[in-house]
């Protein structure tokens, strides 16, 4: 553990829990993808949390919180807000597990942060993760076989609207850029392969606006998007356990609000498919009796994710 880890770095990130109702587990050095230090911090509701309902936190260890980001702004109330809202989703069943709109149950993890200069040459900042598909045939502690290993870059010019490449200011945007990549069919789900290009461009933010912008739905798709949600992330992998709804990070996919998608599940509550309580929701018999629906629309998005890829894509030629 390097001096600068134990000392303003920890003391930083140590607050910036505290006040999001976290606690912080660990603090280990690591390794970035070009062997530089790194800072990783384990953080969790409780002092007795599993691995599962954990939180992997990597910095650059001479990161400083007190810096002005990109934005013009300090880092550390964008990282307090990070942890707030990782606090809401640790409470969920699998805090690592999202769907698609196109109706596939995944789980994004491995992700070596912070972002590295890509070594193909290209002018570009690449992040390595891994997501799977996480239907429940696998059962309960074994990894989900089928998966794509992704490298996830953004462009120099897309690298200026984001306010440091490090994990607390790009994982939203970057997992629903794998969101959107697999809802395009452009991810393929294998048991084994290379890591698959998912390009995070300008296309993705309005600078006039100040705002990301994914994926253009409409009150009937959100109404799908968190019946599926419920389903999956509560019904199949969560034993019913309620599921956080007002997630900003689906906000920010789906195009809307937290406040928004609070007030659908709200209604969906009054039509009997969820039971509500605050901001998480477990569904009813009514949803569950609709399983076979869920299922057909998984495998039509799973089948999607299979397409005539570009040989080089397929054999690696990938920006790494």
């Amino acid at each position: 553990m390097t001096t600068n880890i134990e000392t303003s770095l920890s003391e930083d990130l140590g607050a910036a829990a505290r006040q999001a109702g976290l606690q912080v587990l660990s603090v280990e050095a690591g390794s970035d993808f070009h062997g530089q230090p790194t800072a990783r911090f384990q953080l969790a509701l409780t002092a007795d949390a599993s691995p599962r309902h954990s939180l992997l936190l990597e910095l650059s260890d001479r990161f400083d919180f007190h810096q002005k980001g990109s934005n013009g702004e300090e880092l550390l109330p964008a990282m307090t807000l990070h942890l707030q809202e990782s606090a809401s989703r640790l409470r969920n069943p699998r805090p690592d597990a999202y769907v698609t709109v196109a109706g596939l149950p995944i789980s994004l993890g491995e992700f070596a942060w912070p972002f590295h200069r890509s070594t193909s040459g290209s002018d570009n900042y690449v992040v390595h993760g891994v997501v799977r598909l996480e239907d429940g045939q696998s059962g309960p502690g074994v990894v989900a076989p089928l998966h794509a290993k992704i490298s996830a870059s953004m462009t120099v010019t897309f690298a200026e609207i984001v306010p440091a490449p490090e994990q607390p200011y790009a994982e939203t945007f970057i997992y629903n850029a794998v969101r959107k990549t697999l809802d395009y069919g452009q991810l393929e789900l294998v048991k084994s392969g290379n890591r698959q290009p998912v390009p995070v461009t300008t296309r993705y933010y309005s600078r006039w606006q100040k705002k990301f912008f994914f994926t253009d739905t409409d009150s009937a798709i959100r109404t799908e998007f968190l019946k599926s949600k419920i389903y999956w992330l509560s019904g199949v992998l969560g034993g019913s356990d309620p599921v956080w709804v007002a997630d900003p990070r689906d906000a920010q996919y789906l195009n809307t609000t937290a406040d928004e998608l609070k007030s659908m599940v709200t209604a969906l509550e009054r039509e009997g498919y969820v039971k509500l309580t605050a901001d998480y929701a477990a569904p009813t018999a009514r949803l569950l009796d609709h399983a076979e629906e869920f299922k057909a629309k998984l495998d039509a998005a799973l089948l999607a994710t299979r397409p005539a890829f570009n040989e080089e894509m397929r054999h690696g030629h990938t920006n790494m």
